[in-house]
């Protein structure tokens, strides 16, 4: 049986950068409360959204990732693109990051899970890859998330959070052994989905964009900030361990943790109660925020850049998101 294995990674980001002192400009916040409460400093925001776009900034990403890989384009044979933030309804970015690619004819998955979507991605590719159906998969994450967040006191407790960005990875067959995706790990529990949602518009309204969404700021996203928190810093940590047991690691073969960058503080709450050492936990929510599905992708990119893994590095991939969803992959670099 053939193993998944990702060969190449890559990150784009609008040059555009928003810091906390900006935000002060446009909202009753404060640098100090952002970084306190979230360990952010800086965003990345488009600054042209027609042209900008998910797909966008998913084909640059994905550049970079076949690059590293030494793949051109043509030898991609399916495409699974993940964001909550498509450029249109329907359909979705995949399709549209396919045609900026000049990959015709090849298929395209589209993934609605949020802050977990690059590991069910990564699990689908895996699977995909294990069947024999695909030899060479391309991942992608991207946000836009600039664009759809309420800018105001109003909605600060959330815009506050989140950046724009992309982050892709090439994932290819090979004959090795213990290599690559060794495990993933999928997770999702639909009674806490209103507590970090965005309720409109949608197909549960006729017609599904009315003004009355827009009158009672339903277009925005809401989050209970509490509650996300608790089940976060729970789900986190259960997941690690489950793929950790599956594969009969311990935490002290990990070379590095790579979470969903989603809040300083749960990340902090995590390691804590994983009793792991800060050099083992990435963290770099302080220059993105939390860009959902690109932010692991991101981080990884950055990881590798900086030195924080090599080959043959054991990695521990974590998310937890709005679903509630929570995942894990474990991969040897």
């Amino acid at each position: 049986m053939k193993r998944a294995r990702i060969t190449g990674i890559g990150k784009y980001v609008p040059e555009n950068v928003v810091t906390n002192f900006d935000l002060e400009k446009i909202m009753d916040t404060s640098d100090t409360w952002i970084r306190e409460r979230t360990g952010i400093a800086q965003r990345h925001w488009v600054t042209n959204p027609a042209v900008e776009t998910v797909s966008t900034l998913g084909a640059e990403a994905a550049k970079r990732a076949l690059d590293m890989a030494g793949l051109q384009p043509s030898d991609i044979d399916f495409i699974i693109f993940a964001t909550l933030s498509p450029e249109h309804f329907f359909p979705g970015g995949g399709v549209f990051l396919q045609e900026k690619l000049g990959l015709e004819g090849i298929g395209a998955l589209d993934i609605r899970n949020q802050c977990t979507g690059f590991i069910y991605g990564l699990s689908v590719a895996d699977q995909f890859i294990r069947s024999g159906m695909y030899k060479n998969i391309l991942l992608v994450g991207a946000e836009v998330h600039s664009t759809g967040i309420d800018k105001t006191t109003r909605g600060r407790d959330v815009a506050v959070l989140f950046g724009d960005g992309a982050g892709a990875a090439v994932i290819s067959a090979t004959d090795e052994k213990d290599c690559g995706i060794l495990t993933t790990h999928l997770h999702a529990d639909g009674k806490h989905a209103k507590h970090l949602w965005l309720q409109n518009p949608g197909s549960a309204q006729s017609p599904f964009v009315n003004e009355q969404m827009i009158a009672d700021n339903s277009i925005y996203p809401y989050m209970n900030g509490r509650y996300v928190f608790k089940y976060a810093v729970t789900r986190f940590p259960e997941v690690i361990m489950e793929a950790l047991q599956a594969t009969g690691y311990s935490k002290n073969d990990v070379k590095l943790v790579i979470p969903h960058q989603a809040n300083q503080r749960i990340t902090e709450a995590v390691q804590q109660k994983l009793e792991l050492p800060t050099e083992k936990v990435y963290s770099n929510i302080h220059n993105y925020g939390n860009t959902t599905a690109a932010s692991i992708p991101i981080a990884m990119t950055d990881a590798l850049q900086e030195g924080r893994f090599g080959e043959n590095d054991l990695l521990v991939l974590a998310a937890f998101g709005s679903g509630f969803t929570w995942a894990s992959a474990i991969l040897r670099w």
